[in-house]
């Protein structure tokens, strides 16, 4: 699956924003990508994660872990195509961690899979969670790759759609002086 037939899909299903939206970053843009739109669809979400999947050709994974809520069906379906064990990370009184009784074994190699990233704070944050539980990541994959290549990332990060689009501070949003309402469409609470 090509870059334009990404975004063709997120233009053509509804995922794929135009306003004054807080991400879940903190930041502020006029582009905002709803990825749930695209995965629910079943056969399009397994689509979507077998071309994630084959990013990573020729490497080999113990598990692909997502962050919740945002990554868990994209996060499922690599792991279907990998044919690999998938497990979630959630947060805890704002501290991303295992529950439900997942757990990475010592050694496990770990594939992140994310369904957009701006900043990579949660990407960040599963790395962190998966490596202190005695895993080893050693991939990372999305649907969006918004970060504009400025994201410190443990690893470079296999999207499927690169997107440069304009985000910022609250402070110096132009959107938020011009007095346009801001839409917080994300999962996570700030």
């Amino acid at each position: 699956m090509t870059q334009s037939e990404v975004l063709e899909l997120m233009t053509e299903l509804g995922a794929l924003h135009k306003g004054h939206f807080l991400l879940s970053s903190g930041l502020h843009s006029d582009t905002y990508f709803q990825c749930a739109r695209l995965l629910q669809y079943p056969d399009l979400a397994k689509e979507l994660g077998a071309a994630i999947a084959s990013r990573f050709h020729g490497e080999t994974y113990d598990i692909v872990v997502s962050p919740a809520l945002g990554g868990i069906l994209i996060g499922h379906e690599v792991a279907r195509a990998l044919g690999r064990r998938f497990i979630f990370t959630e947060r805890q009184d704002g501290v991303m961690c295992l529950r439900r009784g997942f757990a990475v074994e010592r050694g496990d190699k770990t594939l992140v899979v994310e369904d957009v990233v701006t900043r990579g704070t949660s990407i960040r944050e599963v790395c962190q969670t998966v490596e202190t539980a005695g895993g080893v990541v050693t991939g990372l994959g999305a649907i969006v790759d918004r970060t504009g290549a400025t994201a410190d990332l443990p690893h470079p990060l296999q999207a499927l759609a690169r997107v440069e689009v304009q985000t910022w501070e609250p402070a110096a949003c132009p959107l938020c002086r011009q007095g346009l309402a801001v839409v917080k469409p994300g999962s996570r609470g700030n």
